[in-house]
């Protein structure tokens, strides 16, 4: 009798044959011997291994605080390029910090208008004038589909002396990717700013000189992107009053139970505006580590802040969302002492305890 095989491993088909016979052709036979084969080659390798490790914990990683307010004027645009049919443009300006993940800032509308007069103030908070940029997009609002880009330019903080008032006209872009090449001149229009670095009052140390080594030789000077800039005026900041930044940053709880379901997140209601963090599922110990921030003109002496946690349900049912409890007081203590780092009791929970650390720096 003579019996030979024959087979490759990696998904290949196995045979087996006497006297030049196929085996492989009894019924089932084929399917069995396959399997048995594949399962002893499996077990002969030697199968790779997952292994996690923890390069850096996130809660190491240093977080950049805010060090000052960036005071923006858009003043006006001129010459801008007509994008409607008609001939004309709706324009707006959209205005935004790089390395800021918060929603970019508007402008209003100005109808059939190819020079626009906004005069609109925006206040943005810095975290680093020396690496951050002013992006600021100009767009002809369209009624039906997306908003035709008319040009856009960047502006780096580093130029701003601390409490200086400088106007810009810039020229615009027709794309991101061409701020390489400010000075070449293209037919979009201007864009005319005024801009004030206004650090908080601890920081003045760090801010108390020019942000750039450059220096205008003249008062009306074109640097070398290609930017005019003027200086208007100097300001040592008393002006500003009691102006200042309160930061809420949302730690975290514990204990916090709910009768139907424990999807908690946390509501800020401050100042006439709502805030919330991510919803974060199935735990009665949340971790958020998130952070609010709201500008004031004074120091919210009497104000409230109101601070609640509440599940949402993530399926169908009853009870979609249900409160964990709230606290609220007054932030009298923060203005006095620039900060608290505490935890507070929930109301109208059994357990539950939230831990919230609150700043207020002065500009």
């Amino acid at each position: 009798m003579f019996c030979k095989h024959s087979g490759v491993i990696d998904g290949k088909d196995f045979g087996m044959s006497i006297l030049g016979g196929d085996l492989m052709s009894i019924p089932g036979l084929y399917h069995f011997v396959q399997g048995t084969i594949k399962k002893e080659v499996a077990d002969l390798y030697l199968w790779p291994q997952t292994l996690e490790i923890p390069i850096l914990d996130a809660s190491t990683v240093a977080v950049k605080k805010p060090v000052g307010i960036l005071h923006v004027n858009v003043v006006q645009a001129v010459k801008l390029i007509k994008k409607d049919i008609l001939g004309s443009s709706d324009p707006y300006v959209k205005l935004s910090l790089t390395g800021d993940k918060l929603p970019a800032k508007k402008t209003s509308i100005k109808k059939k208008n190819l020079n626009p007069e906004w005069n609109e103030k925006f206040k943005l908070i810095v975290k680093d004038p020396n690496s951050q940029f002013l992006q600021l997009q100009v767009f002809d609002w369209d009624k039906v589909g997306g908003h035709d880009r008319i040009g856009m330019q960047l502006v780096p903080l580093k130029m701003l002396t601390p409490f200086d008032m400088k106007e810009f006209k810039l020229d615009l872009l027709s794309d991101r990717n061409d701020t390489c090449c400010f000075q070449s001149k293209n037919q979009r229009g201007q864009l005319v700013v005024e801009l004030k670095f206004v650090p908080f009052k601890e920081e003045m140390g760090r801010f108390s000189g020019p942000l750039d080594i450059m220096e205008p030789k003249e008062n009306e000077t074109t640097n070398e992107i290609g930017i005019k800039e003027v200086s208007l005026s100097l300001d040592d900041g008393s002006t500003l009053g009691g102006a200042g930044l309160l930061s809420v940053i949302i730690q975290g709880a514990e204990n916090v139970e709910g009768r139907c379901h424990n999807n908690p997140y946390a509501l800020i209601i401050f100042g006439g505006e709502t805030k919330k963090t991510k919803m974060i599922r199935k735990t009665r110990d949340p971790r958020w580590d998130e952070e609010f921030q709201f500008m004031l003109e004074e120091p919210p002496l009497h104000e409230i802040i109101h601070i609640q946690v509440i599940s949402k349900r993530t399926g169908f049912g009853f009870r979609f969302k249900e409160s964990l409890g709230y606290v609220e007081f007054t932030l009298a203590d923060v203005v006095h002492n620039g900060r608290i780092n505490q935890k507070y009791h929930l109301i109208d929970s059994k357990n539950g305890v939230i831990h919230v650390e609150i700043i207020w720096k002065k500009i």
